[in-house]
Parts: C-alpha cells; structure tokens; sequence
C-alpha cells in the first residue's frame, strides 16, 4: 500500500504538478542573484512556473482529447444519444462535453449545430453547461494542482449541474424558443468519411496549435492575477471580502466571475492562489464555474441562437446551480480536503 501511494504521489506531484520545473526554476532564479523568498522574486517564480507547466499539460492534453473527438462528428452523436431517454440522454450531452476542449463561446458552434442534428433542447443544453466545466483537460490540470478529491469533486459537481440543469429545461418545452433561423438550417444527413488514423493525428496536432493560440493570452492573464494574489494581496484582505466569515462571498464570488471572459485554464492559477490564501473550496469553485460557463461574451453569442426568455432560464438556472454548489462545498470542503 505504501509502494502504491509512492508511486501515485510521483505521478501527481512530479508527473502532473511538475514540482521539480519548480525547483529548478527557483534554483536558476537564484543562481541569477533573484531572492525568491521577497515577493518579486516569488512572483517570478510563481509566473514561469504556472505558465510552462499549464502549456505543456495544455498541449499534451488537448492533442490526445482532440484525437478522441475526432470520432464524434454531429450526426454520429445524434445516433449515439438519440438511443437514449430522460436523464440517459441529459447524462450523455453532458459526458460529451468532456470531451470537447472549449470554453464557453467555442462550445456555442457545436451547440448550434447539435440542435441542427435534431438532438433534443435539454440534451443540448447539458451539454453547453458541461463542455467549458469539466472537460478532461480541467480534470488533470485541477489535480495537479488541487489533488484528485478536489479535482474529482468538481468534475462530479459539474455534471450534475449540466445533467439537472438541461433536464429542467427540457421540462419547461422552450423549443419555440430556439431561433428560427437555427430551426430553418434543419439536419443533413451525409455519409462523414471515415478518417485515417494519420488523420486523426493532423486533426489533433491543428486542433492543438488553434486552441493554444486561442488560450494562451488568457493562460498568461490569469497567471499574471494569481502571481499577484499569491504574493502581493494581504491574506487578511482576501479573508476578509472571501473567507468563511463572509456569509456573501459566495455570491461575490460568482457576480465577479460572469462579467470575466477565460477558459478553465486561465482561470486555474487564480483559483490556486485563492486556495493557498486560504480562501474556501466553494467560493473558488463558484468563481471558476462563473468565468467558465457564463462569461459574458458566450451570453452574447448564445443570444444569437436563443430567444431572451430560454436565455435567461439557462443563466438563471446555471447561476443557481453555482451558488448552490457552492456554499455545500464552503459547508462540507473540508470533508473533501
């Protein structure tokens, strides 16, 4: 058993955490005359550190997510789905979702054309919940980070919301509310040619470098803000406006997040300055779900496709799932932790 543990905390912290980039990055500082026990040098650190490994996890996992979408064209997952019902099918749009390597306004194309396919509204919107949440990409960076409970509860917690979510709804029968235009593109059915294996690995590999290039801004963005917060913002401050004391944080939490426009991957270094500053589980969860599924510029797109009534079901319904998830877990993190 202990043999077992050795080896699965190699794997998470110097495999996945990549705790030795950060040692020989901290030596290299201070061979250079860098002390990196004052906050310029730690902030320096903190930010070469976070940026190399996030990019690399990021292109080694996105490269083999990619492979494995290139087996779910439209109408191939309309077959798949549409053999099952009720909560099946909601729990299949969002397991679909992990697969998709996208924030929120990448997600929306692929939502789009979903509905074109003729997959049922509630299916659609699982899955528009859960793709910019808990793709498997988070799930590795979040337990590098974070360490398989937090990361798996996330995952867990973002299904369940993108599952219960699209269920309520499919229930409410907004399919009038679908823009008609969207409805008048109807589905093609057409005979998708079966790709070779060399394929599927040009497909990866350009699917890669686009996200990359689509990402690495907010990469960068973010690390920037968690180097900040890691060693420039008093702990007591952050306490203060976020901490456990503060029966609000929550919802501060989650109103600071909508309006922000990143991925998962941006918002991972803050989320991991916040946890170090000791900030509760839910309120950090609550940020990054807030920046991931409801940024202000996928609202907007989304507003294109969607009628303002089912617009505001979907925001209403995933921000009370996030403030929901959130103060359980400020309540029972601990258990996890």
């Amino acid at each position: 058993m202990n043999a077992l543990k050795a080896v699965w905390d190699f794997f998470q912290y110097q495999i996945l955490g990549m705790r030795w980039l950060n040692e020989l990055i901290g030596n290299g500082l201070s061979s250079m005359g860098i002390d990196i026990t004052k906050r310029l040098g730690g902030s320096l650190q903190f930010f070469i550190y976070d940026v190399i490994k996030i990019l690399i996890l990021l292109s080694v996992l996105i490269s083999i997510i990619s492979y494995i979408q290139s087996y779910f064209p439209p109408e191939r997952t309309k077959q798949i789905i549409g053999k099952y019902r009720g909560l099946s099918a909601n729990a299949m749009g969002a397991l679909l979702g992990t697969v998709t390597p996208f924030c929120s306004c990448s997600s929306i194309p692929l939502f789009i054309g979903f509905t074109n396919a003729g997959l049922p509204i509630g299916v659609t919107f699982s899955f528009l919940i859960s793709s910019p949440l808990v793709d498997l990409g988070a799930f590795i960076l979040l337990m590098s980070i974070f360490g398989f409970k937090i990361a798996f509860s996330y995952v867990v917690v973002g299904l369940i919301l993108a599952i219960l979510g699209g269920s309520f709804i499919e229930r409410l029968k907004m399919d009038d509310q679908i823009e008609s235009y969207i409805k008048a593109a109807g589905s093609i059915d057409i005979e998708m040619p079966e790709l070779t294996r060399k394929d599927r690995f040009v497909y990866a590999k350009d699917q890669m470098l686009n996200i990359l290039k689509k990402v690495y801004l907010y990469v960068l963005i973010g690390v920037s803000i968690g180097a900040l917060i890691h060693n420039w913002i008093p702990t007591e401050l952050l306490q203060t406006i976020l901490g456990a004391q503060n029966p609000f944080s929550v919802l501060i939490a989650t109103a600071v997040g909508v309006p922000m426009y990143a991925d998962i991957f941006g918002t991972l270094p803050i989320a991991e300055a916040l946890f170090f500053k000791g900030i509760g589980l839910g309120t950090i969860l609550s940020f990054m779900m807030a920046v991931t599924a409801l940024s202000l510029p996928s609202i907007i797109m989304l507003r294109n496709a969607v009628k303002p009534k089912l617009l505001a079901v979907f925001v209403l319904t995933v921000t009370v799932g996030i403030i929901i998830i959130g103060y359980f877990f400020n309540t029972f993190g601990s258990l996890i932790v």
